[in-house]
């Protein structure tokens, strides 16, 4: 209907740049246009042209209000129907890179927001036509790396899993700061470990990063994710050092025997690419990385999701690669996110200072667990009850992570995100269980064919769902699709408390109807944010 009002402004006011879109507040109508306003004319002579150019049966009232123009859509088209999502992506290869582990370190709650925002732009792409691969970009080769394995070799044990390598790693790090001796080894070991020098520490190493990548892929699985490809920063080195070492003079500097990108020259910082001993460290091995990536899938979007604190790192990258290969540079968009803090709970950090993505888990877990144990539900199946605990925690954590926009700071509030009322992940599972619940109830019931004579906000809420889905996926903001399910599941609950659906065994079909519409918006959007859907709760 949106497109249908455009039309009719564009018809009425050629040649003005407009907007059309949903207010704020229900009793402003379903849609308003700015229409009057910027094209500087007298919103009631433009609201009647508009009235003779919609039909009553999809627009039933246009109200001016100052210099916009509100409209309230006619029953028959807030009836719920199904609703086709704009194919703004079809033809479109998108390289989708949502998740860069450090092997040799357990996953953290770091590469859990990426994971979860890369999930989640990944099926909004999908949805809207797009031929997405998904990659992961494990850095497994890196002076960290070397840390863990110097570790290894002094204990004399092979890694029995992955908690033992991050216990290398942390140990290696300190270690390395504290004895000069050490340091060399470990700067030794990097060195054989990046020219693939046979020995003791490269079959420690190989040892540990496939440890690594099983255990990468198991907790990926456990999260609700897959991958199409992986590009690893081993090969990727060798790849950036020799692009770098060829550019050396046209884009790159030699600066205290190391290789520089001068970046002061474009309003950016200097940074190091090839160290004086020869290594590519990370902004050559991402220029290596690009020249994989588009050298395989050539796509017409190659999406990295990283940290708002990589924006300058990145900027200085993307420079070098305009400069080496235009097209890596216009092709390619850096999604960053903000930074993560804990309220209402703590979570102990095992290595470093970042708590590992399965400690969160299971701290939310025994937060919903405490829930269920309340209410005594579950208390005859465990089995299921833990599965379901574990669905409603993915949900709660990913709903904090994707109610932000890019940029922004993140909050994860422990009561907030598991509680059943408001805004959470649980709240809207548990609005899809309801409408699910209501539907396994109407199955029994005889459908009698008459309408309710008033629209519901339910309804109104409702046909704007695949609006929603592509603005979200067009901006690449998936806390849109959020917001929207929270109203969603707000007026449903508004809904359900104030209607009787089923009196005496008989539901109305528009009734039936709109509970159907319901369940299967919030089943879609869920899955679109890549949010478990319980059975019960």
């Amino acid at each position: 209907m949106r497109e249908k009002i455009e039309q009719a402004v564009k018809a009425a006011l050629p040649g003005v740049a407009f907007v059309v879109e949903r207010p704020r507040a229900l009793e402003h109508g379903d849609y308003s246009t700015n229409a009057a306003l910027v094209g500087k004319v007298d919103p009631n002579e433009l609201s009647s042209k508009l009235r003779s150019l919609l039909s009553s049966n999809e627009v039933e009232k246009i109200e001016v209000v100052g210099k916009f123009i509100n409209f309230f859509l006619s029953r028959e088209e807030l009836t719920p129907k199904e609703q086709k999502i704009p194919q703004l992506y079809a033809g479109k290869k998108i390289l989708l890179e949502k998740s860069a582990p450090n092997l040799f370190k357990p996953f953290h709650v770091g590469h859990l927001l990426n994971l979860s925002v890369g999930e989640s732009l990944s099926r909004l792409m999908r949805a809207l036509g797009g031929e997405v691969v998904d990659v992961a970009y494990p850095s497994d080769i890196s002076l960290g790396v070397a840390k863990a394995v110097w570790v290894g070799l002094k204990e004399g044990v092979e890694p029995s899993d992955v908690h033992t390598l991050g216990k290398w790693y942390v140990e290696g790090t300190k270690i390395y700061d504290e004895n000069e001796q050490a340091k060399a080894e470990i700067i030794k070991i990097n060195q054989q470990l990046n020219d693939e020098e046979a020995g003791p520490a490269l079959e420690l190493y190989k040892k540990g990063r496939e440890l690594n990548l099983a255990y990468f892929k198991d907790i990926t699985t456990r999260l609700g994710s897959a991958f199409s490809d992986y590009f690893f920063e081993s090969e990727a080195g060798k790849i950036g050092k020799d692009i770098v070492q060829s550019h050396i003079g046209s884009v790159f500097e030699k600066s205290d025997g190391a290789v520089v990108f001068p970046g002061e020259k474009y309003g950016l910082h200097t940074r190091v690419f090839l160290t004086s001993l020869g290594l590519a460290i990370y902004e050559a091995k991402d220029i290596g990385l690009l020249k994989l990536k588009f050298d395989k899938y050539n796509p017409d979007l190659s999406l990295v999701i990283t940290d708002v604190e990589q924006k300058q790192y990145f900027e200085v990258v993307k420079k070098a690669a305009e400069l080496i290969e235009p097209r890596w540079a216009q092709h390619s968009t850096y999604w960053q996110h903000g930074r993560m803090r804990f309220v209402g709970g703590k979570i102990s950090s095992r290595y470093g200072n970042v708590p590992l993505a399965e400690d969160m888990i299971e701290a939310v877990k025994e937060r919903i667990r405490a829930k269920f144990g309340e209410s005594g539900k579950f208390a005859d199946d465990k089995e299921k009850g833990e599965r379901i605990t574990e669905e409603v925690a993915l949900g709660a954590i990913k709903y904090s992570f994707l109610k932000s926009s890019s940029g922004h700071n993140i909050v994860f509030d422990f009561d907030q995100a598991v509680a059943f009322e408001g805004g959470s992940g649980p709240y809207l599972q548990y609005a899809l269980v309801r409408a699910r619940s209501l539907l396994k109830k109407a199955s029994g019931a005889t459908v009698a064919q008459f309408v309710t004579p008033q629209s519901s906000t339910l309804e109104r809420v409702l046909i704007h769902f695949s609006e929603v889905v592509a603005r979200a996926a067009g901006e690449m903001e998936p806390h849109y699709v959020v917001t929207y399910l929270t109203e969603l599941s707000s007026a449903f609950n508004g809904w359900y408390a104030t209607e009787r659906a089923i009196v005496d065994g008989v539901i109305a079909g528009h009734t039936l109807s709109l509970i159907k519409a319901t369940e299967h918006t919030l089943a879609q959007g869920l899955a679109l944010l890549g949010i478990p859907t319980p059975e019960e709760m």
